[in-house]
């Protein structure tokens, strides 16, 4: 074998050699992240999960939310890249116990009843008033003192909350998209599938509730979406007896 030979072959094989090198530090890290973001969501492979909806208002029986069902849509695709499954129910046919599949909620409590069990059981620090009288304080939030009014298609709030019964791997969280209206459970879908690999860094697998402000939907629909605050201690303490007003509107 002449020196040129001998060249072309030692470079076929550094070549092979670190495509392959290449090839498995991908596949690696591309391991690595999906194993990070199934452990986040509570979905391993094949694991079921469940998608709880609540019914719209003002339409037939069966309809859902126009926005709730775009909501479904990045939900859906976060599972499919988990290579977990989703079930799709109602919100009054729910009845399965807490931990037991990974759940994502989404609705209000008036609408949703699903998502008024978690908020009395797991958030008692969180009120929403239901009055369906227009007002000032319609679907207003009220989480510890701190009092978050709705402005329609201007400000807008919506709670995205992480909760886990416990530390155990086989404890699987519930994800709440809780907003004042249903565009706003859509923003925070929206936030979670752009910003679940900053959150699960920041949290790991703890609980965790954040108040999200929705600016402008009239004009941006759910793409601008802001954190407000972690309000997770707020939200998770007894609600005081009485509560002093702090009213947060847009300026």
């Amino acid at each position: 074998m002449n020196e040129d030979l001998r060249n072309i072959v030692l470079g076929v094989i550094a070549a092979g050699v670190t495509t392959s090198l290449g090839w498995f530090a991908r596949t690696y890290l591309w391991k690595r992240k999906l194993r990070r973001k199934q452990a986040f969501f509570g979905l391993p492979d094949n694991a079921e999960s469940l998608l709880v909806v609540s019914r719209d208002a003002g339409g037939p029986e069966q309809a859902v939310a126009r926005n709730d069902v775009f909501a479904l849509l990045e939900l859906a695709a976060l599972i499919k890249d988990c290579g977990a499954h989703a079930q799709v129910i109602s919100h009054d046919i729910a009845q399965q116990g807490f931990g037991e599949r990974t759940e994502f909620c989404v609705g209000g409590p008036t609408v949703n009843r699903r998502m008024a069990a978690h908020l009395h059981s797991l958030l008692p620090g969180i009120r929403i008033n239901a009055d369906p009288e227009p007002g000032p304080d319609r679907a207003a939030f009220q989480i510890g003192s701190e009092r978050y009014r709705m402005e329609p298609g201007r400000t807008e709030y919506v709670v995205l909350a992480r909760l886990t019964a416990g530390q155990g791997h086989q404890t699987r969280p519930v994800f709440l998209f809780c907003g004042q209206r249903s565009i706003c459970n859509q923003a925070a879908t929206r936030y979670l599938a752009r910003h679940h690999a900053r959150l699960a860094r920041k949290h790991g697998g703890n609980s965790f509730v954040l108040l999200l402000k929705v600016v402008n939907s009239q004009a941006y629909g759910p793409d601008v979406a802001e954190l407000v605050a972690d309000v997770t201690r707020a939200a998770q303490a007894p609600a005081p007896a009485v509560v002093p007003r702090t009213s947060h509107r847009a300026n």
